[in-house]
């Protein structure tokens, strides 16, 4: 492994920050079956310690539990984050279109003027921070024009509450309409080696106008770490239970696969996930990898992979590896 770590930009808004970021779905606890505070703390102190700069969260990650949690754990240390958020999914108004419940309270998507001026007031409070340097829409609202929510953004951005902005979630035409406004810096989007289908269509569109793309589930919900043994159960509201791609055949599959690009771990002297983040890394287009940790341990582990260089031979083979053996992971 090289000794320093990837850093790359976001977009055309001059934040520069680590490849690898920690994201903290996991963290709010909410469909992972609950969370940790002090080991989550830990695990994201850890995450700065080992020089990853890039932490994204959401309002909607156990109602703000992430956030709060987050907040805590960069207390004093804000001077060294690159501090992402989002908005669009609330449940302090019916506005919008109902999306889904969480904890018995009703989640809605919007993006209207109003309700990203209040949930950003909201967010700074949580983080405990006066600014926010991605502040991404994550998924998007029908009822809002997107000319209207840039422009709310905008406004945001101008007043120095935000420094960038992102959207997540998108249909390659919401991409199109986006890019017509103008001011968009990053796209997040589902992406890892069993979700490729960007690669067609946003990757190109999001190079082409100079927009940098966060990949999540980037581990596809850990499956791809190789250390979910085959008898492993899922409890509770953990989106994993019942998840076909869990199932014990297609662990079956990802231990072939992990036995398979054994090579290249012991060349880099890497774990599987490190493998794949940095396989991630280097796909054409995918600008930074967020990966969750729910403890210092996975937190440095996703750190380091950030210092991995996959040359050609490598990237072949491990090309070569995943045809082979990630074959029908959904049926």
């Amino acid at each position: 492994m090289s000794s320093q770590p990837i850093q790359r930009r976001i977009g055309k808004s001059g934040i520069s920050a680590s490849a690898v970021g920690l994201g903290t779905w996991a963290i709010g606890g909410w469909m992972w079956g609950g969370t940790d505070e002090a080991a989550s703390v830990r695990a994201i102190e850890a995450s700065i310690e080992a020089g990853i700069s890039l932490i994204d969260t959401a309002p909607a990650y156990g109602l703000g539990r992430s956030e709060e949690i987050v907040g805590k754990a960069i207390r004093g240390k804000r001077d060294k984050v690159v501090l992402a958020t989002k908005c669009g999914l609330n449940w302090h108004s019916g506005k919008g279109n109902h999306f889904f419940d969480q904890d018995g309270r009703p989640v809605h998507r919007y993006l209207g003027a109003d309700g990203i001026a209040y949930e950003v007031e909201q967010s700074l409070k949580r983080l405990g921070t006066d600014h926010i340097d991605l502040y991404i829409t994550h998924w998007q609202d029908p009822t809002t024009p997107i000319a209207e929510t840039m422009a709310a953004l905008e406004k945001l951005k101008a007043r120095g509450k935000i420094r960038a902005i992102g959207a997540s979630n998108l249909s390659v035409e919401e991409l199109h309409q986006y890019i017509a406004v103008g001011g968009l810096d990053a796209i997040q989007e589902r992406y890892s080696a069993l979700d490729r289908e960007i690669e067609a269509s946003m990757l190109p569109l999001a190079m082409r106008n100079d927009i940098a793309t966060l990949s999540y589930s980037s581990l596809a919900l850990g499956l791809l770490t190789g250390s979910i043994d085959p008898s492993r159960e899922f409890t509770g509201d953990d989106q994993r239970l019942g998840n076909p791609r869990f199932s014990a055949a297609n662990r079956a599959k990802v231990s072939r696969l992990k036995a398979a690009i054994a090579p290249i771990m012991a060349k880099h002297g890497a774990s599987m996930a490190q493998v794949m983040i940095a396989w991630t890394l280097a796909q054409p287009g995918i600008t930074f990898a967020l990966c969750g940790a729910r403890n210092p341990e996975q937190a440095i582990e996703n750190a380091r992979a950030g210092e991995i260089r996959l040359d050609a031979d490598d990237l072949a083979t491990l090309d070569a590896a995943l045809a082979t053996h990630l074959v029908a992971m959904d049926a």
